[in-house]
Order: C-alpha cells, then sequence, then structure tokens
C-alpha cells in the first residue's frame, strides 16, 4: 500500500513542472519546488541501486552541495526558504505558508538518507494537496483570497493533526530504542579513514566536519581514548556522585556534531562496557519534531543560521489547544508502549562544538510569530510534556554529561585551541577540588554574596544563601569537579530568591548559539524584573530578543544558580588565542562567577541527598519557586536553563556578607585573593590583562 502511495505521489509531482494551470507566481514556485522533490527521488534511486556509495569524494560533495545550495547564504535572498522573499513574491498569507510548506519538505533529504518512505511519501502528498487546492481556486478572484487561504490553512493544520501520531510517536521511540540503528550502524562500521563516509548521514557537510574529521584521524590513538575515556567517565561519576544506580539502566544517548566519530566509537565502546547501548538520533527534521531553541541530537554543518531562526516559530500555522492536546495524547501513548525502554534510559552524553562566528539574527516581521495565545498554549505544553517524561524517564534516576570542543570555524590557530582544550578538559580535579573547598568554607559562613563589575561592567548584584543548620554535616555549595560539567572548575548553589536584588550585566555573551550585547537583567526577590540589551536599535526588538531566547517567553524566570567558576587556565587559553566570545558556556561559565536564570541545578531531584567530597552534605537546592513541586508540579518548573557569566577581566569584587556584618573578600579585579586560593591567579600571572 505505501509503495503504492509512493509510486502515485511521485508520478505526480513528475507532471507539475510542466503544467500552466497554476498562475504566476504560484506556478514558479510549484514548478522549482517539485524539481527539487524530483532531485530527492533522483537521490532515493541512487541510494537504493548502491550507486550512491560508489560515488568519489567529489561527487559526494556535488550531491550535497546540490541538496543545500539553495539555503547558503549567497543563495537565501532568492529562496523560497526565506519568508522575506517568499512574502515579496506571494503575498503575506500566501508566502508564509508556502515557505513554511518548502521548509517542511527540505526536511526529506535526512528521510531519503533513512530510507524512510512512509515520511518521504506523506511530504509528498502534503505537496500535491496544497498544488491542488492552488489548481482548482486558479479563476476565483484575484482580489478575495479568502477562500483559499483559508483551505491552504486548513491543509496545514490537518497535516501537523493527523501525522502527529506517525512523527511525534516514531520521536518518543527514535529517543529511548537502540534498535533504531541508522547513524550508530554508520559509526560502528564505516570506515573512518576515508571521509566518504560522512556523507552517508544526510546532514550538511561543511569544512567544519571534514577538517574535523581530518585532525582527529592525525592525533594518536591514545590521545582519541583519552578524549573518550574523559567523555564516558564523567558520565558514569555523575551517577556515583548523585548515589543513582547506573546498574538499572540498559540505554545512554550520544549527542555530537558529525566529525567526531573516531572518539564517538571509542565511547560507544566504554559504554557497553558499562552495559548501555547507544541512541543516536537525528535533530528533528520537521516542524513536529524540531526543537524551537536549537537543535538536539546528532547533526552535521548549520547551513545557514537565519534560515532556522526564521522558522523556528512556523508552528504558530496550526498551534492551538486541540493540536496541543492531541500531541500530549500522542506522546504519551507512546511512552506507556514502551514503558520498559523508557525506563532504561540513563539520559544524554553530550559533545558540543564551539567556534562558530557570532550569529545575532534578522528579525522578520514576514517570519511566522506566535500570538500571545500560542505562546501560552506552547509553554502550557512544554511544562506537561517536560512532567510527562519525568514520569516515564525519572528525574532522580537520571544523570548526563557535556563535554566541548572548538571548529576549525575558530580561526587559522584550530589545531592548537582544539589541543588545549583536551589539556583543559583533563585538568587534574583533585587539585581544584581542594582549592574550591576552601572558597566553600569561606562561602558557607556568608548570609549573602555581593557581586559588583568594573569599568564598563555594571553589575551590582546581592544573592541570597540558604542559612546553615548545621555546619559540621551540611553545606551551601557544591564542589564540581569534572563529572557531568566537563571541564573541572566551579562551587555552585541555589540561591534564596527572597532577598536577592541587583544588576546582572555583561558587555558581551553568547548563549544558545546567540550573540547578546549590554545584556541587562535586573532582579526582585530572585526573580527577573527587568532586561534589555543593545543588539537592536529598537529597545522592544531587544526586549523580544531576550524574552524569546532566554525567557523562553516566561513572563519572568527565578535565580536558580549562582556560582563561581575557579578555571583560570580555561580564561587565560581564551584569551591568549582571542577565543572569549566563541567559548560555549560549558568553559565559559568557569571563567568567571555565572548566574543561571530558570530551574536549578537540581531540578526534578531535589530529594535525593548529595554530598561534596568532605562528606558534607548539599541542602541549598530549592527555592521558592522549585519547592511548589509538592503542590503542584506546575508551578515548579520553568523547563529552561541559561547560564550567564562575568568575565574575571569585567569583575570588580565578591565579598561574602556575615551575619555579624562582616564581610570575607574572595576576588577583587579580576584575582582570587581569599588565603589558599592564590594558585588560581598562576595561570593568570602566566597571561597578564591586555
Amino acid at each position: 500500500m505505501m509503495m503504492e502511495r509512493y509510486k502515485l505521489a511521485a508520478g505526480r509531482i513528475r507532471q507539475i513542472p510542466e503544467e500552466e494551470s497554476v498562475r504566476e507566481p504560484f506556478r514558479t514556485y510549484f514548478r522549482e519546488v517539485s524539481e527539487f522533490l524530483l532531485m530527492l527521488l533522483s537521490l532515493e534511486k541512487e541510494i537504493g541501486s548502491g550507486d550512491y556509495e560508489k560515488l568519489s569524494m567529489e561527487q559526494l560533495k556535488e550531491w550535497n552541495q546540490r541538496l543545500y545550495e539553495d539555503i547558503l547564504p549567497e543563495n537565501y535572498e532568492t529562496s523560497y526558504g526565506n519568508p522575506a522573499y517568499a512574502v515579496k513574491l506571494l503575498g503575506k498569507e500566501f508566502g508564509q505558508s508556502l515557505s513554511f510548506l518548502y521548509t517542511e519538505l527540505r526536511g526529506g533529504i535526512p528521510y531519503i538518507f533513512e530510507r524512510k518512505q512512509e515520511y518521504f511519501t506523506i511530504l509528498m502528498e502534503l505537496f500535491i494537496e496544497v498544488y491542488n487546492c492552488l489548481e482548482s481556486h486558479d479563476g476565483a478572484d484575484e482580489e478575495d483570497n479568502s477562500g483559499v487561504i483559508r483551505e491552504l490553512k486548513d491543509i496545514i493544520y490537518w497535516y501537523a493533526s493527523d501525522y502527529c501520531d506517525v512523527f511525534a510517536a516514531d520521536r518518543v521511540l527514535e529517543q529511548i530504542d537502540p534498535e533504531k540503528d541508522f547513524a550508530a550502524e554508520i559509526i560502528r562500521t564505516a570506515d573512518l579513514n576515508s571521509l566518504r563516509y560522512l556523507y552517508r548521514f544526510g546532514e550538511y557537510i561543511s569544512d567544519n566536519e571534514l577538517r574535523t574529521a581530518e585532525h582527529l584521524k592525525e592525533l594518536d590513538e591514545a590521545v582519541i581514548q583519552r578524549m573518550a575515556d574523559v567523555y564516558t567517565e564523567g558520565y558514569r561519576i555523575g551517577f556515583v556522585n548523585t548515589g543513582k544506580d547506573l546498574s538499572k539502566k540498559s540505554v545512554v544517548n550520544i549527542r555530537y556534531v558529525l566529525g567526531f566519530e573516531r572518539v564517538i566509537r571509542k565511547a560507544v565502546r566504554n559504554f557497553e562496557r558499562m552495559g548501555l547501548k547507544p541512541v543516536i538520533y537525528r535533530a528533528g527534521a520537521s516542524v513536529l519534531t524540531k526543537h524551537r531553541q536549537g537543535r538536539t541530537g546528532y547533526f552535521g554543518g548549520n547551513p545557514n543560521p537565519q534560515y532556522e531562526y526564521d522558522h523556528r516559530d512556523d508552528q504558530g500555522l496550526f498551534l492551538n489547544k486541540r493540536f496541543a492536546e492531541r500531541k500530549l495524547d500522542v506522546m504519551r501513548h507512546a511512552y506507556e508502549t514502551h514503558r520498559e525502554l523508557a525506563a532504561g534510559f540513563a539520559g544524554p552524553a553530550v559533545m558540543e562544538v564551539f567556534g562558530e562566528r557570532p550569529f545575532v539574527p534578522q528579525v522578520k516581521e514576514e517570519a511566522v510569530h506566535l500570538t500571545d495565545k500560542q505562546e501560552e498554549i506552547l509553554l502550557s505544553f512544554t511544562s506537561r510534556s517536560g512532567q510527562m517524561v519525568n514520569e516515564y524517564i525519572k528525574g532522580d534516576e537520571r544523570s548526563f554529561t557535556i563535554v566541548s570542543y572548538p571548529i576549525p570555524e575558530i580561526g587559522s590557530e584550530y589545531e592548537k585551541i582544539f589541543d588545549e582544550v583536551i589539556r583543559i578538559n583533563t585538568l587534574d580535579s583533585a587539585v581544584y577540588g581542594r582549592v574550591q573547598q576552601t572558597l566553600i568554607d569561606a562561602l558557607d559562613e556568608g548570609t549573602a554574596v555581593r557581586i559588583t563589575g568594573k569599568d564598563e561592567n555594571r553589575t551590582d548584584l546581592t544573592v541570597k544563601l540558604h542559612p546553615l543548620e548545621n555546619p559540621e554535616k551540611e553545606t551551601i555549595f557544591e564542589n564540581c569537579t569534572a563529572d557531568v560539567n566537563i571541564p573541572v572548575g566551579e562551587v555552585f548553589t541555589s540561591p534564596v530568591l527572597e532577598g536577592t536584588n541587583g544588576k546582572l550585566h555583561v558587555t558581551k555573551v553568547y548563549l544558545g548559539g546567540l550573540q547578546y550585547l549590554d545584556l541587562e537583567i535586573d532582579f526582585k526577590d530572585g526573580m527577573i524584573e527587568d532586561y534589555r540589551c543593545g543588539n537592536f536599535q529598537k529597545q522592544e526588538d531587544g526586549r523580544k530578543y531576550i524574552a524569546d531566547n532566554i525567557l523562553h517567553n516566561h513572563k519572568s524566570l527565578p535565580l536558580g544558580e549562582f556560582a563561581i567558576g575557579t578555571n583560570t587556565t580555561a580564561y587565560v587559553a581564551a584569551r591568549r588565542f582571542g577565543i572569549e566570545e566563541k567559548l560555549p558556556i560549558l568553559i565559559a561559565e568557569k571563567t568567571g562567577p555565572h548566574f543561571a536564570v530558570g530551574d536549578t541545578c537540581y531540578s526534578w531531584s531535589e530529594d535525593i541527598r548529595v554530598y561534596n567530597p568532605n562528606g558534607k552534605e548539599i541542602i541549598a537546592k530549592d527555592n521558592s519557586v522549585s519547592i511548589q513541586r509538592k503542590e503542584d508540579v506546575s508551578k515548579a518548573y520553568m523547563n529552561c536553563h541559561t547560564d550567564i557569566t562575568i568575565p574575571y577581566e569585567e569583575l570588580g569584587s565578591i565579598r561574602v556578607l556575615k551575619e555579624d556584618g562582616g564581610e570575607t573578600l574572595l576576588i577583587e579585579n579580576g584575582r582570587f585573593v581569599l588565603p589558599g586560593t592564590e594558585i588560581l591567579n598562576e595561570p593568570l600571572d602566566e597571561y597578564p590583562e591586555k
């Protein structure tokens, strides 16, 4: 039956380029988009026959270029993937919907490589249905398009609703079932000495992925093994340090960027020795599976961040309460059907990359934007889906780890930077643990901490600390060495919200792939009261940018974490290579004090007893927002956690405020001054401030 549908749809699409039954400018749109689909059909034939595997490296590059060239920055201004271009040619209502349609059809690229015939058939049928819609209305009054627009919106809505039980249900299974092993099989069996294997994934392959894989080929096998060991051992220790039983788990989710297969192959073997099979799923390709805030899973290069940003809210074309309820029902049924698989899920092991050119998006009025009502629906959906996941994959039984490496785009000294990051990721945890304990001992004597900036940095923020009832056995701050967050180097706590007041300011920061200039956030009793940035001429555009990407459209967020980073080695390395603004938050958070807005670090596992290496129990895990989980879990979690770091060079001081009115100075003018922490200044002495 599916093969018959596939052949019928493919045959119909082959006819469209020659037809003239739809008026211009729509005729050109359907001709060009149908030619894209015909290219995918040609690719499917090559893959199915085995001819694709026989292509030379240059031929594979040519195919990859053809698949993605239309949305590359140099071509994007005249691409139907660009909503501004589509709206200019087709009008707002048609342009938004047809730009979405083209974007959704581009999701067919990975379906062809994974041989997902059903998925690609669904896309072809959607395209034909939209074509038929405009074809049937071709003789209608061109001044009154209300009828055809209504029908077009209905087609998109019912596509999303009807096929939610295919795309969304399969997505749940892909995330927990190791038998869904398309990527894992490539990683296990490919000849990694020939970079041709990168073109088997169906992702965009840029110079970053090629040069990364080439550089890893040049490294000694012992270095590759050490990279894998740091990654997997951090994951294992994360379970040990939180008292969670890894032996109850059977599946680990590996998330990474293409090019690192040599490391991932060894990591898979390490995990298998722990009794864990890998789940390696692709970042979502459909509006029904994508993450609004970026890509989650494995993926290749990003052909155009602006294209991705332009379509982040495409679900606004169909999102309503009925759809949200249907998607939740589909997800619950999938989890319930595969309850045992879900229970065996141990959590994600993430290998991130950094070094991309800072991206400041252009906010386009032609792109789809969620209405206020849709924002409310999405927030509710995110909260309820998070609760559902925690029901089947319990937060107090799972863990994670994250490590990060640079990509060639970081600059001409890429190889040296890469080697330096390997060194940073393997620093001696024992040394840092001792120094950090000295900081914690001083912090435990305080009722609050005051953080101030210097020069252009306007930070002046007082963070309230949890009271200690039994200082001999309890502590406020966690001594974080190298386990779940690699590299080593921070102490952190969940602040008391009431009494946490003031301003957080950074002159430049890079969060979630986006750059922020002059970011300011004001707190009142631990909640965000106001915010602004200097990215845009219009202040309201900056507020919207922050609301979308930091607040995730919550009206406010609590200060979920306060931490002091101690990794001066990483800080100096970043300055030496001139890559400060390109550091990922994973490393950047260790190079100064940082503040996370959203959930605490202990979300969904607050009741697990956690101890520092000295045996003291960490008691500062809740705040007045998260504690609401005991009455109404929907009010307790924001489902986001964004770290914002003040670099040492912008830091005036960090002082512990004591109950008797005294103070203990920890850092002054970007240097550690607390006795017992002076060793942290040694890297700073080797590379003084510019």
